[in-house]
């Protein structure tokens, strides 16, 4: 069964400075639609496949078509667009309201917002807002590290060394972003956020050790709060009778939450410096997606003509 996310309003106008006009603070307003509105035809009283869970926004353009109307109309279209109970409107451009704006919103209890921004401009902030603050999301045990600017997330059984890999890696002027528990966010089709519980946020479990404050021993440059998924890396016990990719000429991915995510298993055993292979991996991984592969150019030079493989892809749910 799936679960219909939602964020506090507030929230939202916090993060974009928007200007309250009118708000319930008894009434929390929660909003669970990632799209917004420009009510243009819906202003001149067309409400046919309206979505009245969407915020509206007004611009330059509505206030002009509203100025155009007689005193009587303009009231009678404004209140039925307040009448819709939507989440909430707003005003862009800094424009000053008509008196009876502030009127509905009262009467109707619907949240009057201003902006200072431009319309388009603002329309594309809140819609990442949202996409964000409602993006379909799940929790998962790993550690997750930013290397060179791609977003590395370890993952596989415990006591595997993950989190002094992770440790390592800060010491190489690296980041951490989350450590055992990583909250996974799809914010559009192609793309992942990762982050950390903000209440075990920068700490590590180092076994033997305990736990310690990562922001606090190596300073703010060796934390982040969020970072782009570019990689999976499951770290695993060397085993004998394995047969591990020593070529990397396949392609392979894990599928998480619908998005293909390119993914390597690379095998822990004692004098393999693990910090070190992460870092060249990282690389790698940008490279490929620049559109070179160090493995095919040796196959080519070499004369060996190597047919395309299809890409291997596993699901997440089977780690």
């Amino acid at each position: 069964m799936s679960i219909e996310l939602s964020v506090d309003l507030i929230e939202i106008v916090k993060e974009l400075e928007m200007e309250i006009l009118y708000i319930d603070d008894k009434q929390p307003t929660k909003i669970s639609n990632t799209e917004v509105n420009r009510p243009g035809l819906h202003l001149s009283g067309f409400f046919h496949y309206f979505d009245p869970n969407r915020i509206q926004i007004l611009g330059k353009m509505e206030f002009a078509y509203l100025e155009s109307l007689d005193e009587d109309l303009r009231k009678n279209n404004l209140e039925s667009l307040f009448s819709r109970k939507v989440p909430a409107i707003v005003i862009t451009r800094d424009q000053e309201i008509f008196p009876e704006m502030l009127e509905y919103a009262k009467k109707y209890n619907i949240p009057l917002l201003k902006t200072y921004r431009g319309t388009s401009n603002f329309m594309f902030s809140i819609i990442n807002a949202l996409s964000v603050a409602l993006a379909p999301r799940i929790t998962r045990h790993g550690v997750f590290v930013e290397l060179y600017g791609e977003g590395v997330l370890l993952f596989g059984e415990s006591g595997v060394g993950k989190s002094e890999t992770a440790i390592e890696l800060v010491k190489r002027g690296h980041r951490l972003i989350a450590d055992d528990a990583v909250e996974i966010k799809k914010v559009n089709e192609n793309t992942l956020i990762g982050t950390s519980p903000e209440n075990i946020r920068h700490f590590l479990e180092i076994r033997g050790i305990g736990i310690i404050n990562a922001r606090r021993l190596f300073g703010m440059g060796s934390v982040n709060t969020s970072q782009k998924i570019d990689m999976l890396v499951e770290l695993e016990p060397w085993k004998k009778d394995k047969a591990y990719d020593r070529m990397g000429l396949e392609n392979e991915y894990v599928s998480v939450l619908d998005v293909k995510v390119p993914s390597l298993t690379i095998p822990v055993k004692p004098g393999r410096n693990l910090a070190v292979i992460l870092e060249v991996a990282a690389i790698n991984n940008r490279q490929k997606k620049m559109g070179y592969n160090a493995a095919q150019e040796l196959m080519d030079n070499i004369g060996m003509n190597i047919d395309k493989q299809e890409d291997k892809v596993k699901n997440w749910d089977l780690f």
